[in-house]
């Protein structure tokens, strides 16, 4: 042949990782197009050597018409491509005119015979060729999915239990520091090859000196928060008392009457108001069901000075004895609360906020509120769980101190990168977190840094061997994250311009083992097609495997920051206990300071890490590898539809511009999308164009306003059980409760913008594509 092609993944160590994006993906797409093309084309048989002298006129006049033949839409590139850079390519294999017409019979018979030979050794070759490869689709599609599996069976479910040990034994540790060095010496003997400390000060609420307590006026009898006489607690103390608080919340005493409020939602708050003044009181409020966040701030208009937060037990499943437990809560929506919107870097502004609410917050175990409102411990009878109510008609006086303080230290986040072949600037981002000093937050932050460890491990030891991912992947473990996710809204806010420029997908670690009966899958619209394939894999090598819905839901974590402010597509594979996804949500909010050994209670052989590392390898392999990435965006359109369905109010408007999104989605996916899945039509620049178009289309829906706790990024659901737009359906309660209905239009304003905004993105999405046809016919 008069050509070679090599493969991106096999160039000298010479060679740029920054080459143009034509010759690297047109290297790695095209290279068995082309040769199964060069087997087929009809002269192939004819191609003789430069020094042949003796041909007669009727294989010349063959050769011109095989050259002729040769179209620019034959291929992407292929022979097109060469004719270009090789201007003498055609000249070198045309052939002289004939010297004599005095050949010898059997030179003649000799020629005709190779000839014969060679057209039938390659119709052989071209034949057997699409037998066993019927499309390069096909072909790259098997060996992509080999090379996955190859890197993903090296995960070995005892790697992960003995990373995990290790990391437990570092739980005790004045501050993170020892940890944060831990986890990059992990992943630098790992081969990891860049790897960075960011660390940023920020404003900590900590415990005061002594625990907070809650006093009986009328008995003069004191308890501290997880149900304990304040005299035994002075005889046994514990650090966990110490820890059950509400950061950032206001300090002080107030003595008032407690006013059981459910929880919390505007309903509630509604009944209440009607029979009881509820300035300055303290309010009894369950977690679950909302945003901590929103009901607080409800609370906070209705006048209430302090609140008792406790979780019901029988909103816990049956397994889970927490009601003398304490728990820490964080009242922060995200980063670091002295410098709200930008980052913690030498020079900024500090503002002076110590609290970030009016109320005093307290969390209380189970025991302690059924001591204030008399009732018995245990309120399970025939099998069915009575929650706990405090009576209408009795009166119960408190008085509740709170001690927080307030004090800047460092937080740390682990930063490591793995870069990208052909697209080191489009990055993914993987994130776990790691235990922060002054905190705690039980032990799955263990079970998310071992689980994040041994994908790196995996998927180094194939790297050493010369692969590499066409995108970067992002390796980061975040500091702070029980205060606010402080870490990660810093390094995003940090990095905002870039990151909004070139993240691709957020892939959530956090918490990843909180029961170990259902697995509970959580992805963005555009991504839960992707995921919903590894769940039915993983079920169908299971032996019993319930049923694993896909759903967009808020969730905790450090994800946050990259949904809400950058629009960014993420997933998280978690297992819960199915008790605890039919219960109230929001139950997450609140940190418990399980022990290590609950976490080998629930997954003994850590099989269950295992199962998380591998779903999660594979999805970021297929998002980091992919040449058009795996995002649907027809899914999106669908999900808005369904988001507007059983909506009271007239949303008419809402509608019709939901169903114009979905039809220029529909154009786009089957326009666009499919001709780049396709080798035989993908042109490298289109694919870039197409890739820069799918990762943006979440920040659409983001808006600027919504209730405190609520997502910006509105395609969320506030949980599995309602699929309405979460701001409308507040903004409805809200209306109701109200005469005005201000509030209401502005949040079908919101969302009619949102729609907008994405079929207005993806029409001009279809005219770029279009003009660039119309620019090359």
């Amino acid at each position: 042949m008069a050509y070679q092609k090599v493969n991106a993944d096999q160039r000298g160590p010479g060679h740029s990782q920054y080459l143009d994006n034509d010759d690297l993906q047109a290297t790695a797409l095209d290279l068995e197009w082309d040769m199964e093309k060069e087997l087929e084309e009809p002269g192939f048989d004819q191609f003789q050597l430069d020094s042949t002298e003796n041909q007669n006129l009727e294989n010349s006049e063959t050769v011109d018409l095989s050259l002729d033949s040769i179209q620019p839409a034959t291929s992407p590139k292929g022979r097109f491509q060469r004719l270009q850079e090789e201007p003498d390519y055609a000249t070198r294999y045309s052939r002289s005119a004939p010297k004599s017409n005095h050949y010898n019979f059997c030179c003649l018979l000799k020629i005709l015979c190779m000839a014969i030979i060679l057209f039938i050794f390659g119709i052989l070759i071209g034949y057997y060729a699409h037998e066993n490869c019927p499309s390069n689709a096909t072909s790259s599609g098997t060996i992509d999915l080999q090379l996955y599996q190859e890197i993903l069976k090296t995960i070995q479910a005892e790697d992960i239990k003995k990373s995990f040990r290790n990391l437990v034994q570092l739980y005790k540790s004045e501050d993170d520091t020892e940890i944060s060095k831990e986890i990059k010496t992990q992943w630098t003997s790992l081969g990891l090859e860049d790897i960075q400390f960011v660390n940023y000060s920020v404003l900590l609420s900590l415990p005061g000196p002594s625990p907070s307590s809650v006093t009986l006026s009328s008995s003069g009898q004191c308890f501290h928060p997880n149900g304990q006489p304040c005299s035994e607690a002075r005889k046994h103390s514990s650090q966990d008392l110490l820890y059950s608080y509400a950061a950032y919340s206001a300090k002080g005493t107030l003595e008032a009457e407690v006013i059981d409020v459910s929880y919390g939602n505007a309903d509630d708050l509604k009944r209440i108001k009607k029979m009881k003044n509820t300035t300055n009181q303290i309010a009894l409020l369950k977690l679950g069901k909302l945003p901590l966040l929103y009901k607080l701030s409800l609370l906070e208009k209705a006048g209430f000075g302090g609140v008792l937060l406790y979780i019901d037990p029988c909103d816990l499943p049956k397994t889970a004895n927490l009601s003398y437990d304490t728990f820490m809560v964080s009242l922060n929506p995200g980063g670091d609360p002295s410098t709200p919107g930008y980052p913690s870097i030498n020079g900024s502004f500090r503002q002076n906020r110590s609290n970030l609410t009016s109320l005093l917050v307290q969390p209380i175990s189970a025991s302690l509120v059924a001591k204030l409102i008399s009732s018995p411990n245990d309120r399970t009878k025939n099998g069915v769980c009575s929650p706990l109510e405090l009576p209408n008609n009795e009166e119960r006086i408190i008085n509740m101190q709170v001690q927080t303080v307030t004090k800047f230290k460092t937080v740390t986040n682990v930063v490591g990168y793995l870069k990208g072949l052909t697209s080191p600037d489009r990055y993914i981002i993987v994130g776990s977190h790691h235990h922060t000093a002054y905190s705690y937050s039980g032990q799955e932050w263990a079970s998310s840094t071992a689980i994040i460890t041994a994908f790196i491990r995996s998927l180094m030891l194939r790297v050493k061997r010369g692969w590499r991912p066409n995108r970067s992947i992002v390796f980061c473990s975040w500091g702070g994250t029980a205060f606010g996710n402080i870490g990660s809204y810093e390094w995003g806010e940090d990095f905002k311009k870039v990151l909004q420029k070139n993240v691709v997908a957020y892939v959530s670690l956090h918490s990843p083992i909180r029961g170990n009966l259902s697995l509970y899958s959580v992805a963005s619209p555009s991504l839960q097609q992707l995921v919903a394939e590894k769940n039915n894999f993983n079920c169908s090598r299971r032996a019993q495997c319930p049923d694993t819905n896909v759903s967009s839901v808020q969730i905790q974590g450090d994800a946050n920051y990259f949904i809400n402010h950058l629009g960014v597509p993420a997933l998280q594979f978690a297992y819960e206990d199915i008790k605890a996804l039919q219960g109230p949500s929001f139950l997450s909010e609140a940190l418990f300071p399980n022990h290590a050994m609950k976490i080998e209670e629930m997954d003994p052989f850590f099989s269950l890490h295992e199962t998380i590392t591998k779903l999660s390898g594979e999805v970021i392999l297929q998002i980091a590898n992919e040449p058009v990435l795996p995002f649907n965006a027809l899914d999106i359109a669908i999900e808005v539809q369904n988001s507007l369905k059983g909506y009271q109010p007239n949303t008419h408007q809402l509608l019709a511009q939901a169903t114009r999104l979905r039809d220029s989605a529909e154009l786009f996916q089957s326009d666009e999308m499919r001709p780049a899945n396709d080798p035989k039509e993908r042109d490298p620049v289109r694919v870039r164009m197409l890739n820069d178009i799918l990762q943006d289309m979440e920040k659409n829906f983001l808006v600027q306003q919504v209730p405190p706790g609520f997502y910006r990024n509105i395609l969320y659901h506030l949980d599995e059980k309602t699929s309405q737009f979460s701001i409308l359906l507040e903004a409805w309660e809200h209306c109701k409760s109200l005469a005005s209905n201000e509030t209401l239009q502005e949040a079908v304003s919101e969302v009619l913008h949102s729609i907008n905004s994405a079929q207005v993105y993806f029409k001009a999405g279809l005219d770029v594509f279009e003009s660039v046809l119309v620019g090359k016919n």
